[in-house]
């Protein structure tokens, strides 16, 4: 027998998602969605059209929505559910997910805007840190109904007072809270650096900050993809924003992230901004920013679910799609058992450790960018980075042990470019 979940943007429905019989999964826009003044598509490889997307077609945006790999697995076993079933995880923990969507069994309502959140004391937090790896998400958790892409342990979150609060039955969050991972020592700081450096060096990205619960060390990540709007003579109300990742935009399944593997290019991702951005030339400029910063700070894992376009004014005739700040920056070479190959190339070069001028000369021509100004671009931003390294706190062995690598690397690239 067929099933179906109700697909909403926001409070708007959408279309359906379809699990045939057979188990394949489909996807349709309703009518009404299709006619409305100022609607919006879901994903840029899921225009608005009456006919129907057949799987092949619509799962590299829904699947990109679910975490990965292991995390994936683990979730699986925990509900019962196989893993390669996108519907019936979605169906699960599609709730409070990246973005603006949310799937709804078909004829339930959308939970009320009174949301509810449970406020968790620091024996509660710490107890669910420890859990993370065996219940990833919290998948299972009765009034829990959250899913984020990655492979990496995660839950979403929504901090009050400086508090941590667990969203329930579908209600918006505010934070990611990433908690350490044993077998990288001081990640948590190592992102942290990374994030804080790339904002004083004067990138936009998103805000961090550590935390430690019991001796556990975790970072709170703010999500650019929800806002607080104002209310007049009323509490401001907690927002969804849509947005997604450049691989679920090129309709790319998140098991092939890696240009490799047959994820997208730099030449790919600046060609989508080029077409869609509300702002195309300073969001290519963004662009570039990100790519150099991640070459300066060794982040060789920035493949395509870590780049994404920021809806604002979705299902309005005011729409503007923006690249969203920089988020997921970690210096992978600080941990010499990751791949020295970066996610995508930059020119014809996968090695960072290779990566010469003349690569950033391929990429300007790839990216239809003059080669001076990339050139220019790379040595200015490396000087940035090393006169911002003295102002971002440095709050662990490891972090600081990051920051000289980073020093280096970027001296390296400023050397390299002028010779």
């Amino acid at each position: 027998m067929a099933r179906t979940l109700d697909v909403y943007l926001q409070n708007d429905l959408v279309g359906h998602l379809v699990q045939d019989e057979g188990g394949e999964m489909t996807f349709e826009y309703v009518e009404s969605w299709l006619t409305r003044s100022g609607a919006t598509p879901l994903s840029q490889s899921l225009p608005l059209r009456k006919e129907r997307f057949k799987r092949k077609e619509c799962r590299g945006f829904f699947a990109g929505i679910l975490p990965e790999e292991s995390k994936r697995e683990i979730i699986a076993r925990n509900l019962g559910i196989s893993a390669r079933n996108d519907y019936a995880m979605l169906e699960r923990i599609g709730g409070e997910c990246a973005g603006a969507v949310t799937f709804i069994a078909q004829g339930e309502a959308l939970p009320e805007r009174n949301y509810s959140y449970r406020k968790l004391s620091e024996q509660e937090l710490a107890a669910i840190l420890k859990e993370l790896p065996k219940c990833p998400l919290l998948a299972g958790e009765e009034g829990i109904r959250l899913s984020l892409a990655g492979a990496q342990d995660k839950v979403a979150v929504r901090i009050e007072g400086g508090e941590v609060c667990l969203p329930l039955g579908g209600a918006p969050s505010t934070h990611i809270l990433k908690p350490t991972v044993e077998r990288f020592e001081g990640i948590v700081f190592n992102e942290a650096l990374c994030m804080k450096l790339a904002a004083a060096a004067g990138l936009s990205a998103a805000a961090v900050e550590t935390r430690n619960v019991e001796g556990l060390d975790y970072l709170l990540v703010e999500r650019y993809d929800r806002i607080h709007r104002p209310v007049p003579g009323g509490e401001p109300v907690l927002e969804r924003l849509h947005q997604e990742d450049f691989c679920q935009a090129h309709g790319i399944v998140p098991e092939n992230k890696y240009q490799k593997e047959g994820g997208p290019s730099l030449k790919q991702c600046f060609a989508l901004l080029r077409e869609v951005s509300s702002a195309p030339v300073i969001d290519l400029a963004r662009l570039l920013d990100a790519v150099i910063y991640n070459f300066l700070v060794g982040n060789n894992d920035a493949h395509g679910k870590n780049f994404s376009l920021l809806y604002r004014g979705a299902r309005t005739e005011n729409l503007e799609i923006r690249l969203s700040p920089l988020y997921d920056v970690v210096s992978t070479v600080y941990y010499p058992e990751l791949s020295r190959d970066m996610a995508m190339r930059i020119g014809d070069e996968y090695s960072s450790e290779k990566v010469t001028a003349k690569n950033f000369e391929q990429l300007a021509q790839e990216a239809g960018l003059g080669k001076p100004l990339v050139r220019g671009r790379v040595a200015e931003l490396s000087e940035r980075v090393i006169a911002a390294l003295p102002k971002v706190e440095i709050a662990h062995p490891v972090a600081e042990k990051v920051a000289a690598l980073i020093r280096q690397r970027s001296e390296n690239a400023l050397g390299g470019n002028r010779s």
